[in-house]
């Protein structure tokens, strides 16, 4: 068959049968949470005492929407300002030239990627199992909505992000209730959810988050 186009990668990678990443090499593990759950927060601890390397699928579209020349910034712009999620065929793409990219640096095949922030959706978790590197664990922050609506309007006067805002915020509370919601209770299923409650202070979150996850993937502790 011709090479794909770069316009037409994302789709004829995710019509791939086997994964990029082998999962004996690579370990991904998706951190999923309302908007103010303070994944972003937690993600840089393990990054610092677990060795994970941290990817934010919200960061990678928000950093390709200002890329010069992107031929996606005006769709990420349009969906990201609506609340809306963005088409898997994107996401998916953006974070597997990411994770190449992080192993290409560190000059190694193996690694530790948390994920953050991604699925949002089922069709979007199988097919980045497919075509990707299926997941080897679910950190689930829990928060309740009113707790995760004041921390994004205190973060929203400083941060210049357009979506904190409360008409916004409440936009993306609906979405991750409706869509991300069931891919929690999917991989709650399948025995591979860490369920934490993200309400106390973020130190006491972490040494929570911290244990549950050595014990689970059997890491030696940080210092």
């Amino acid at each position: 068959m011709p090479p794909a186009t770069e316009i037409a990668a994302p789709a004829a990678q995710l019509s791939q049968t086997t994964p990029v990443f082998s999962p004996s090499d690579v370990t991904v593990v998706f951190v999923l949470g309302g908007p103010g759950a303070g994944k972003g927060t937690q993600c840089a601890r393990l990054v610092a005492e677990q060795g994970f390397t941290h990817l934010s699928a919200g960061d990678l579209l928000r950093e390709e929407q200002n890329r010069p020349g992107s031929q996606f910034g005006q769709l990420i712009k349009d969906y990201i300002k609506d609340g809306l999620i963005v088409p898997m065929e994107v996401t998916i793409k953006l974070l597997e030239n990411a994770m190449t990219e992080a192993l290409r640096q560190k000059g190694t095949t193996k690694g530790r990627f948390l994920i953050d922030g991604f699925p949002r959706k089922m069709d979007q978790a199988h097919k980045f199992e497919e075509a990707v590197c299926p997941a080897k664990l679910v950190l689930f922050f829990d928060c309740p909505e009113k707790v995760m609506e004041e921390r994004l309007l205190e973060r929203g006067k400083t941060s210049g992000r357009t979506d904190d805002n409360a008409e916004s915020i409440r936009k993306r509370f609906r979405t991750f209730v409706e869509t991300s919601m069931p891919v929690v209770n999917f991989y709650e299923g399948e025995g591979k959810v860490i369920k934490v409650d993200a309400t106390p202070t973020p130190e006491d979150v972490f040494k929570t988050t911290n244990k549950l996850l050595t014990e689970k993937l059997a890491f030696p502790r940080g210092p």
